[in-house]
């Protein structure tokens, strides 16, 4: 029996269907969908995979989530004043910001970027983090601040396991980066003696986070009921408060916290298998084609890193079955891994909002493809379940962290390209949270640069942890 509410769900979820001159190729075009499309059952049993993969990974039982402490336990309160930095590492280009509280809230921000060359990010870590500490001490030295002591919160966007707010053990590094004497070492040591080798600044390195953690921080400034982060671009993951009761892995001495920040690194959800039961061929194929197969299996069907080459392996595999751009001459670029990017599909669902064909003609043409009015519908089609499949599973998950949570009112902050750029992701989430948590009241805030402003801020509050505590 469907309970109404799971009617209502069913309904909601279910995209338009497919309208093509030919009823036999339609037909068959749902078909190759079909596996893409949930059912409400599926999407509650989805969440009941969540729920148990939460409780598992924060009891530390064996788990796809590492349900990781942050050892933030409280936001800001109001009373943070001063100067505070923050480092924030993730990729190639890097940032060291400046940041001026009064009242618990920014007043001022300087920031300046710089590069790293390939040369650095490969090797041995030393001179790594050592030119990490010269563009620190470059920057703090710019600003007049060289005799002032400064806090410093450190955005490490990389797999890291913490054991105090200010010990960040490396597990490993990804994209460009691989400096092997690093890993297994706590990379706040590691740029604390590097400042040391300088000593021509007064910087303290006193807590590291991921960009999530910085998100909700950064949000919980514009609205006091922030109590989820969400990363949505290239790729993703969450964060939430959690009940301080509830967290086994501890490790420093506790003083009574109520909360804290739990770090949920959701891209490896179903990393174990117990999503395998929704895992179609185009997500095989999907795998097989991305850097790392067999991880980061949720990431792989929502991020932005990955949407796009999931609608391209299906595009792919319907040319190649007769279904679409029959009779013309398919371009390789199109057969080609990688080529289909998940801006093009933000730019498709556009088209599709607002009931027109232009830029779904355009990027095709691209791909040196004319396509007819069927064509159109098809490719317009698939990237409607593709994007609906992963906003539908971003929401089952934020759905049962608003549970868990069990507030009166949450803010689940997002930041991230796919949330900004995507036309239909923010209305579809809204929708389906809504009908997956009845009954709970949430609203969804864009939060932009947490992993800068972010880390300056949690730095704050690890400044006023340790006077409290003194």
């Amino acid at each position: 029996m469907v309970v109404p509410a799971d009617h209502a769900l069913h309904e909601a979820i279910q995209v338009s269907s497919l309208i093509l001159s030919d009823d036999v190729r339609r037909q068959k075009v749902e078909n190759y969908m079909a596996e893409m499309r949930f059912s409400a059952a599926t999407a509650r049993k989805i969440q009941d995979v969540f729920i148990s993969e939460m409780n598992k990974g924060i009891h530390q039982q064996p788990s796809s989530l590492q349900m990781e402490n942050t050892y933030v336990p409280e936001l800001l309160d109001g009373t943070e004043e001063g100067l505070y930095l923050a480092l924030d590492l993730g990729g190639t280009n890097f940032r060291v910001l400046l940041l001026e509280l009064a009242h618990g809230a920014p007043i001022r921000q300087e920031v300046q970027r710089y590069y790293i060359g390939s040369e650095l990010r490969v090797g041995s870590a030393i001179p790594l983090f050592d030119y990490l500490a010269e563009c620190v001490s470059d920057f703090v030295i710019s600003q007049g601040l060289q005799d002032v002591e400064l806090p410093l919160g450190f955005t490490f966007s990389f797999p890291m396991i913490q054991h105090s707010l200010d010990v960040g053990i490396l597990v490993t590094w990804t994209k460009t980066f691989n400096c092997p004497d690093a890993v297994n070492k706590d990379v706040v040591r590691l740029l604390r003696e590097a400042l040391d080798r300088r000593g021509d600044t007064k910087v303290k390195v006193v807590a590291v986070l991921n960009d999530t953690t910085g998100t909700l921080v950064q949000a919980s400034t514009l609205d006091h009921n922030t109590a989820i982060g969400l990363i949505l671009g290239t790729g993703s993951n969450a964060c939430y408060l959690e009940r301080a009761d509830r967290v086994e892995h501890w490790e420093p001495e506790r003083h009574g916290e109520r909360e804290v920040i739990i770090d949920i690194e959701w891209g490896a959800f179903g990393d174990n298998g117990v999503l395998d039961f929704i895992k179609t061929d185009f997500d095989r194929e999907n795998d097989a084609n991305s850097l790392i197969a067999n991880s980061f299996t949720f990431e792989k069907y929502i991020a932005g890193k990955y949407l796009g080459e999931v609608v391209r392996v299906i595009l792919a595999k319907l040319t190649k079955e007769g279904l679409l751009f029959v009779g013309e001459s398919t371009s390789d670029s199109l057969l080609t891994p990688g080529n289909l990017t998940t801006d093009l599909i933000s730019h498709i669902e556009q088209d599709s909002v607002d009931g027109g064909v232009s830029n779904t003609k355009e990027i095709l043409g691209k791909f040196g493809i004319i396509p007819d009015e069927d064509d159109i519908r098809i490719v317009q089609y698939v990237c409607e379940v593709a994007s609906n499949r992963a906003t539908l599973l971003v929401s089952i998950c934020l759905a049962s962290l608003l549970d868990r949570i069990d507030k009166e009112q949450v803010t689940i902050a997002v930041d991230g390209s796919l949330y900004k750029h995507h036309p239909r992701l923010e209305n579809w989430m809204k929708q389906y949270i809504s009908l997956l948590a009845p009954g709970r009241k949430f609203k969804l805030i864009h939060a932009e640069d947490g992993s800068g402003k972010g880390a300056a801020l949690v730095s704050a509050i690890a400044q006023r942890l340790k006077k409290r505590l003194q």
